[in-house]
């Protein structure tokens, strides 16, 4: 009698038995039902930082390792003598390690670039242009003894021809460089000049592709670099000789501003001149002796073009 008693389930066409034994979809009023935590709103994804910030970012890196080696670097030029020639020395064999590094695949003939590198520049110190020459033309004879002297001589000629590149590209440079450094009187204070020029032609030129650049120079060779960077450049590195020349009485102005804009337009020559060999040789960085700087080919690559135009406008100038 009590089962009379329950009250009806309306479950229609289900035997009693199976519906006391189905579980009830009803919740009883007395079993407290559990509110849903709030889930936590997303995160805001990150902002990327704007031009301005990642800009910001990248130059107190930069100032961070340019400022001490600005300063060791004035010291050396002005020591000069064979202080200033044996850190073109060190600074024209770690280049050329690294461009046979980049180039390891053409097995290039290490040896004789060495060798002549340090003749080139000891000429420059002590002999002149004309004992610079001289040790340039003797890679010839001792890239023929290296070769010689290899078992396998496979692509032989691509071995010579990367190490002859690389002394006309370093060797070149850092000879010239002692060269300008030993211009009587006024040698110091000129170098001076074309680092400066040359420098803020490739600081500037880098902030403003930065913050400005739209229009591509030449995405091929190099996808940063632009057309607005390549003014910025221009007139930083123009602008930037002229300043420098304000304190040497000797440097008339209007010289200053004509050597100061080839110096600004060579400079970027020389930086995509490096821009094609690494792409070529599918390197990113060379080194990293100048630490977000990169490797000696990396940070000097425009002073390798500049120093050698520099010291021929100084002969073309009359100083």
């Amino acid at each position: 009698m009590r089962d009379d008693l329950d009250p009806p389930s309306f479950q229609f066409g289900v035997p009693r038995d199976q519906r006391d034994s189905q579980p009830s979809d009803e919740i009883s009023a007395e079993t407290p039902v559990e509110e849903p935590m709030p889930s936590n709103p997303p995160a805001d994804p990150p902002r990327k930082p704007g031009p301005f910030g990642a800009l910001r970012s990248e130059t107190f890196k930069r100032i961070a390792w340019a400022v001490p080696l600005a300063v060791f670097a004035i010291f050396l030029i002005v020591v000069g003598g064979e202080t200033f020639a044996l850190l073109m020395v060190v600074f024209g064999l770690l280049g050329l390690r690294e461009l046979f590094k980049m180039a390891s695949a053409l097995r290039p003939l290490e040896w004789p670039a060495y060798i002549c590198l340090v003749g080139m520049v000891s000429a420059a110190l002590y002999s002149g242009t004309g004992g610079v020459l001289i040790a340039f033309v003797a890679v010839l004879p001792l890239c023929f003894a290296a070769a010689a002297m290899r078992s396998d001589r496979r692509d032989i000629t691509a071995s010579i021809a990367v190490c002859i590149l690389g002394l006309a590209w370093m060797g070149m440079a850092f000879a010239h460089a002692v060269l300008l450094r030993e211009v009587p009187d006024h040698g110091a204070a000129l170098l001076f000049d074309v680092l400066v020029a040359t420098f803020l032609a490739d600081t500037l030129g880098y902030a403003g592709g930065r913050l400005f650049g739209s229009r591509k120079l030449a995405p091929s060779i190099s996808p940063n670099k632009t057309v607005e960077g390549l003014v910025a450049g221009f007139i930083g590195g123009t602008l930037g000789f002229w300043l420098a020349g304000l304190y040497q009485d000797w440097l008339p102005g209007l010289d200053a501003l004509a050597m100061g804009a080839v110096i600004a337009l060579v400079a970027p020559v020389g930086d995509l001149f490096a821009s094609l060999l690494k792409r070529d040789l599918a390197t990113k960085d060379t080194g990293s002796i100048f630490g977000p700087h990169g490797g000696v080919l990396d940070r000097l690559d425009a002073v390798l073009f500049t120093v050698i135009v520099g010291y021929y406008l100084v002969k073309l100038f009359g100083f």
